[in-house]
């Protein structure tokens, strides 16, 4: 208990001092350049107080819980030898962490609204959710295609250069034929898949599988994931983007 309650502490400190620079930029520009006090001051450090603690307690379950059970089961898979159920898991993994990612929802619904405003789809809900959730789902799926592929490559000791430089070929190609209005989209789909949910777990696995195996160095083959997460959904949103 209290080793626990010390590393609460730790972890609260931590975000003080991680939010310290941005919380300096604002009251600088607001006190200095603006030289007026914030609207609802009272409420603005009772939301600053909740987003410190909020960032404390998703650094602590992060540490005590998303990290240890991430690397275990890469071990776990590792050592089963089952290469098909950890490219299956590697698959869900992706897919389940992405399609519950708090940025690709609101970036998703944003789109669809943004589609029927610009005369795409048509305006009523069900043409909405219908967008926003084709959105989401190509995406989810492109993560659960890439984290797997990134655990073949890990198998395999395939090179993470040659593959990425590869798939911005294809990404370059691909721009030339999607339609405009899909580009920005398929571009932005790539940075809000690496967020909050799906980072942590999908670096524990490769940190945990790359560990696992022998001749694998995990600093040079644990990481790369997160890449191969960045890059497929940008592939697969320009191709969702061309057939539909």
């Amino acid at each position: 208990m209290k080793q626990a309650l010390h590393l609460f502490i730790r972890s609260l400190f931590g975000s003080l001092r991680d939010l310290l620079p941005i919380i300096l930029v604002i009251a600088f520009f607001q006190l200095l350049v603006l030289q007026q006090t914030p609207d609802h001051l009272v409420q603005t450090l009772f939301g600053l107080a909740f987003v410190v603690l909020g960032l404390t307690f998703f650094i602590f379950g992060l540490e005590q819980g998303l990290f240890p059970i991430g690397e275990s089961m890469a071990h776990a898979f590792a050592s089963k030898g089952s290469v098909f159920w950890l490219l299956c898991f590697a698959f869900a993994l992706g897919f389940g962490t992405t399609i519950a990612e708090p940025a690709l929802i609101a970036v998703a619904e944003e789109a669809s609204e943004v589609a029927a405003e610009a005369g795409l789809i048509a305006n009523h809900e069900q043409a909405l959710e219908a967008y926003a959730d084709g959105l989401r789902l190509t995406v989810a799926l492109s993560v659960g295609f890439a984290i797997a592929l990134g655990v073949l490559r890990i198998l395999l000791n395939w090179s993470l250069q040659y593959i990425i430089m590869l798939g911005y070929v294809v990404v370059i190609v691909l721009t030339g034929f999607a339609p405009d209005e899909i580009i920005g989209i398929a571009y932005d789909s790539g940075g809000v898949t690496t967020s909050t949910i799906t980072v942590p777990l999908v670096t524990a696995l490769g940190i945990g599988l790359a560990s696992s195996i022998s001749g694998r160095n995990p600093m040079l083959d644990g990481f790369g994931l997160i890449a191969f997460a960045s890059l497929f959904p940008i592939i697969f949103v320009l191709a969702y983007g061309m057939i539909f």
